[in-house]
């Protein structure tokens, strides 16, 4: 259960971490082994944000190698060069450590990049960027990259899809990975970061940042107690508030400089046929934007858009316009498919935390640390850009971010990156048909130990069974009285819970229940 705000109203923390997504979270966690007393702190749920909202891919770093609009613009700005190799480096780098300490969250799949004729990229250019990912990339996890010719394409289940067939170069094949899922990889660093001695809340917003001296006073509120107050206080303010963070900064008074530029990108999830379980694809839309398709336990999804956002970043869910826009895409990369908005099983959108740029519209793509001194907010750092499959090293950085600031108030411990796993209960019943993997037994642990406030959390964030085709829809009832000893809910409330719920899947995922196969 969640440590009451009356508990620490008044306590001091080396360090105040604002916003538990993934990078937060990874921070919380890091920070917590280094020996700093630490508060980690969400206005909703855990991983609730963008980093529930991603492309899932934990993926090589091939998109940064893309050179944008122009082919010459690596060779007139090598700077961004750089920038595209640092975070590719980066990104095989985190890869193979995810992939070797923890197997059980990440699934290999087949990615196919088409090289058309008439193509945007030639192919040894694509081939180019390949063998550069393939040099950076550590030999225990290899890219296992391979060119398939155009009859070998044709045999192979989903590029054997691909529009214009007859006017393919070949294809290059290489590994990928995929995160299963997100959310439960940021809830095991919170939980890492709890076992470590952080104190960790959800549903708990920053209402305020006051200098005092050489510390902040941060002013918290809980978004589920009317009334529940408390002000801590702290030596270091990190901002890891994603699309918030140009908020959270103006909630100090200060005349803090945007330091976001939000992209969204929305996703459908659709059901292909059964022999393409293991391919995805990766191309370039008609937009000249990066575009997948990719497989999703027993299904597919396509995506993602690329549009400037400046709405409320609390309402980012998929549009009518997105989703159409997405279907027309897959059906211009995979005519015969023949896909119809029917065919949509759920949808789903987030926006990302990009780091503002004049010089880029939609935003500049490498992670970056600001130091906000020079806004007006000494000893407060915002992090910019940090992409789900870098979390780990985000939190060493932030770590040495804050070293460099202060020392920690105690002793160093291991962090522990293996997947918090569930009591093996085989005689435990499971709650879905579609998926038996999830169990009755699941949901009441998870209630008991990590932090759940409602059945949204639980089905999606803590055991997975929002993202099943069937969305957990017609389970909703059962999962909510599986738990409502533990939680006080009557009969009420169980029913507030489930159409709480459902209405959820309607709102953020266009979820309509019934879906054609085609």
């Amino acid at each position: 259960m969640r440590t009451p705000l009356a508990e620490i109203d008044g306590r001091r923390f080396d360090v105040a971490v604002i916003g538990a997504g993934v990078n937060g979270a990874s921070a919380g966690q890091h920070l917590a082994a280094a020996g700093y007393s630490v508060l980690l702190v969400d206005k909703a749920d855990y991983s609730s944000g963008a980093s529930s909202r991603s492309s899932r891919l934990l993926h090589c770093g091939l998109r940064y190698l893309a050179p944008g609009d122009s082919m010459w613009e690596f060779a007139l700005h090598p700077s961004r060069l750089k920038v595209a190799l640092t975070m590719a480096r980066q990104a095989v780098l985190c890869r193979r450590q995810f992939v070797q300490t923890a197997p059980e969250r990440v699934r290999a799949l087949n990615f196919h990049f088409p090289l058309w004729r008439d193509g945007v990229y030639r192919p040894w250019q694509v081939q180019l960027a390949l063998r550069l990912l393939a040099a950076l990339a550590p030999a225990d996890v290899p890219l296992e990259r391979r060119r398939l010719s155009g009859a070998e394409a044709r045999r192979t289940p989903l590029v054997n899809a691909l529009r214009d067939i007859d006017k393919l170069e070949g294809v290059a094949r290489f590994r990928e990975y995929q995160f299963d899922w997100p959310e439960r990889i940021c809830l095991d660093a919170v939980l890492d970061a709890e076992r470590l001695g952080a104190t960790v809340r959800n549903y708990t917003a920053v209402t305020r940042l006051v200098r005092q001296g050489d510390m902040w006073r941060v002013g918290l509120s809980d978004t589920l107690e009317p009334g529940g107050t408390a002000e801590i206080r702290a030596d270091v303010v990190l901002n890891m508030a994603g699309i918030w963070i140009d908020r959270v900064n103006r909630s100090a008074g200060a005349k803090a400089r945007r330091k976001i530029t939000g992209t969204k990108g929305a996703h459908i999830m659709v059901q292909l046929p059964p022999e393409c379980a293991d391919n995805g694809i990766a191309t370039i839309n008609r937009l000249n934007e990066g575009f997948y398709c990719v497989p999703w336990r027993g299904m597919h999804y396509f995506g993602p858009t690329e549009t400037l956002y400046e709405g409320d970043p609390d309402d980012t869910g998929p549009t009518e316009d997105e989703i159409r826009w997405l279907v027309d895409e897959a059906n211009y990369l995979l005519p015969s498919l023949n896909l119809k908005r029917s065919a949509v099983i759920f949808a789903w959108a987030g926006v990302r935390p990009l780091t503002f740029d004049p010089a880029l519209p939609k935003g500049k793509r490498s992670r970056e640390v600001h130091d906000l001194a020079s806004d007006g907010l000494p000893n407060v750092f915002a992090m910019t850009a940090g992409p789900i499959m870098t979390h780990r090293s985000a939190g060493t950085e932030m770590v040495e971010v804050v070293r460099k600031r202060v020392a920690p108030t105690g002793p160093a411990r291991p962090v522990a990156y293996a997947p918090r796993r569930f009591p093996d209960k085989q005689n435990s019943p499971p709650l879905l048909d579609d998926d038996t993997t999830v169990k009755l037994s699941d949901l009441r642990h998870a209630v008991r130990y990590e932090h759940v406030a409602n059945l949204v959390d639980l089905l999606f964030r803590r055991v997975g069974a929002g993202w099943t085709r069937s969305m957990a829809a017609d389970a909703a009832p059962s999962a909510a009285r599986a738990v409502a000893d533990i939680l006080g809910w009557d009969e009420a409330r169980i029913a507030g819970e489930v159409a709480a719920y459902r209405d959820h899947l309607a709102r953020e995922h266009a979820f309509r229940g019934v879906v054609e196969t085609k």
